[in-house]
């Protein structure tokens, strides 16, 4: 033994008591379990080389955290161990030895297998049939009573059904939150602006060490059985017996619990869990193995923080913890701006992640993250890794701040964040060569410059060609260039050309449209051409004169504005009409007349045989009319095809004018 092992030992020590404390008694998690299991584990094994060196104030030798000074302690009367881990079948194979070897190679025994649950372990004491109190596991030995709290759990039963319960009886099992309510309750505290939880077991932690039980009333939590410690007469002689007659007296079990036959089939059943994990409601982190029959339990024993007669084969981490390197910036197809995080390299979820998203630059602040932090990824399945939290104990000197960019990394265009919105996009949507695929199938769709015979796929070869880059270069392809794509031929390549020549004559409407300004269209483009006449009137606009325009609001006026102030956009639209793109400005009528449903609020309903619900709803809004999707007391006109529903019932009780089709299209023909 020299010095170094001591001191390596000491700071073991020390690390797993500092996150101890915050994972059992703070309920701050700093590490994912499968880091805290490697301490351990290194732990253990300099203990079990210098057996010497363990002393009384060492975590391997004892189950779990200090209970809160903030509620009553109960000492537990038989102890509530925890489970020691394995992590393969090797270590799995070495358990069944250790098992066979301890009941004389006894061959006839089953196991239990069940769901390790990812909660907060509690045990119920009943009394004559009654719930009398509820303590947390605590350190093992003494727990805090929650018994206010988990009278709140709905599937906690107050008073034991059946017949034939001990007349003590103390019920040992886990308080967990459903996933389903779990991301709700985040949602909801993200909202009021408060700090969301790390993952349900900290939920369901925080929620019973509510001094209020009202709050925990609230909470999506449930209970689920695993044991039993106190009771005044035994009753069944196997674990899974005893679980089945809990079940019977109402207490809630996992469904998943069952006896198995032979290590083949407790792997079979880790495997499948495993794969099922992620549909199941709840969290779970393993499986846990224990030794179905009672006698045997009690001949086999316990060590000093865990049974001999149990097990918990642990799954894959799908946390693990590394360092963040840099933060690169990634722009979507649409624009959207997404910083990608990246990580050392680390296996977690079955698969070694060196990338993750960080979604928007609200979840960088949300997380606090910095550059250079040590930080906590998750994997769950194939959900894409994310950064979930930030070890800031272990953060750098020289930890730098995420700045998130002004200008497009890859076109150089100004970067878009409208107050209010989430999202970050980049504004040159004419020249960005990310979102060039999606811009030039935009500008040649029908609604836009609909350019015959030039579809999605003939897009994506000529760029993959590299013949054009930008809307405009379209009207500068030859015959030649055009057969060089796989099955267009001469005859194919004249008629596109054709028809390229064709769409440079188009209308003011349709132009504005094609440039695929974000939430402008169709109608919208229609609108900002009646109202302003011509294309100049339009980009040189400000955004109180947008606003002038009938359907724009604030957040239209501001993507318009942006667009049209973008200088590579604006030097895209002089190319498209460089080279021929053209259009009749709209004459100034002489007299204005109202249109026949301007100002009206109409509402669409049921199936349309004579046109399309959507061409429907640009004839209505071509006379003034603003379409809405729901009826309402502001609601006009409804127009009710065949099967119409609750919508004709609704706009009936309160007295909306309605026509039916035949009476829609007579108005729409004067």
């Amino acid at each position: 033994m020299t010095m170094d092992t001591q001191r390596q030992l000491q700071t073991l020590k020390d690390q797993l008591n500092y996150y101890g404390h915050l994972y059992y008694v703070e309920d701050k998690p700093e590490l994912p379990d499968a880091e805290y299991d490697r301490l351990m584990q290194e732990l253990l094994m300099i203990e079990s080389e210098h057996p010497e060196l363990i002393t009384s104030d060492s975590p391997s030798q004892r189950v779990g955290g200090q209970p809160l000074n903030s509620f009553v302690q109960v000492r537990h009367e038989v102890p509530m161990l925890s489970l020691n881990n394995v992590f393969n079948e090797e270590e799995l194979n070495a358990f069944n030895k250790r098992i066979k070897d301890k009941l004389n190679n006894h061959l006839n025994y089953t196991f239990s297998c069940e769901p390790k649950l990812d909660g907060l372990a509690v045990s119920l004491m009943y009394e004559k049939g009654m719930f009398v109190q509820a303590v947390t596991r605590g350190d093992g030995f003494t727990g805090e009573n929650i018994t206010h709290n988990v009278k709140t759990i709905r599937n906690v039963p107050l008073q034991l059904q059946g017949i034939g319960w001990p007349n003590r009886l103390e019920v040992r099992g886990e308080v967990v939150m459903l996933k389903d309510g779990f991301i709700k309750l985040n949602e909801e505290n993200l909202k009021k602006g408060e700090k969301a939880f790390v993952n349900p077991r900290n939920a369901a932690a925080g929620s019973l060490r509510q001094f209020d039980p009202r709050i925990t009333a609230i909470r999506p939590l449930r209970f689920y059985a695993y044991s039993v410690g106190v009771m005044s007469k035994g009753f069944g002689d196997s674990h899974v017996g005893r679980l089945k007659q809990l079940r019977k007296w109402s207490i809630p079990l996992s469904l998943e619990v069952k006896k198995v036959k032979g290590l083949k089939n407790v792997i079979f059943y880790y495997q499948d869990i495993m794969h099922r994990r992620n549909n199941l409601p709840y969290e779970i982190d393993g499986v846990v193995i224990k030794v179905n029959n009672i006698l045997m339990q009690e001949q086999l024993g316990s060590v000093a923080r865990a049974p001999r007669w149990a097990i918990a084969y642990k799954f894959p981490a799908q946390e693990a913890i590394t360092t963040l390197l840099d933060v690169e910036f990634q722009i979507g197809r649409t624009g959207i701006v997404t910083p990608v995080a990246k990580l050392n390299p680390i296996f977690v979820g079955g698969v070694t992640v060196s990338n993750c998203t960080l979604h928007n630059a609200d979840e960088i602040v949300r997380l606090g993250v910095k550059i250079g932090d040590t930080v906590i990824v998750r994997r769950a399945g194939d959900v894409i890794p994310k950064i979930v939290s930030v070890v800031e104990s272990r953060r750098p000197d020289n930890a730098k701040r995420i700045q998130f960019p002004t200008e497009c990394p890859v076109c150089e265009s100004h970067i878009e964040r409208i107050k209010g919105e989430v999202i970050a996009r980049c504004s040159g949507g004419l020249v960005c060569c990310a979102q060039r695929k999606e811009a030039i199938k935009h500008f040649c769709s029908r609604k836009a410059l609909d350019i015959d015979g030039l579809g999605d796929k003939i897009v994506e070869k000529l760029i993959k060609k590299e013949l054009i880059q930008a809307p405009a270069d379209l009207f500068r392809l030859t015959e030649g260039q055009i057969t060089m794509i796989d099955r267009m031929g001469h005859k194919s390549a004249q008629n596109l050309v054709y028809s390229l020549n064709k769409a440079k004559e188009t209308t003011l409407p349709r132009f504005i449209y094609s440039l695929g300004i974000r939430e402008v269209g169709e109608a919208t483009a229609t609108n900002l051409a009646n109202h302003f006449l011509t294309f100049e009137a339009i980009r040189n606009a400000s955004e109180e004169q947008l606003m002038e325009v009938q359907n724009v609001g604030v957040i239209v006026a501001k993507h318009l504005s942006s667009f049209f102030t973008e200088k590579l956009n604006q030097a895209a639209i002089d190319v498209l009409i460089d080279v021929g793109v053209h259009w009749e400005d709209i004459e100034v009528p002489y007299e204005y007349v109202p249109l026949p449903l301007e100002g009206k609020v109409v509402v669409l309903t049921g199936k349309l045989s004579t046109m399309s619900r959507s061409d429907a709803k640009l004839a209505l809004q071509a006379l003034g009319a603003k379409v809405t999707g729901s009826v309402s007391e502001r609601t006009d006109l409804l127009v009710a095809g065949e099967e119409a529903g609750s919508k004709l019932i609704k706009a009936k009780q309160l007295g909306i004018n309605v026509l039916d089709e035949d009476g829609i299209m007579k108005f729409l023909s004067r």
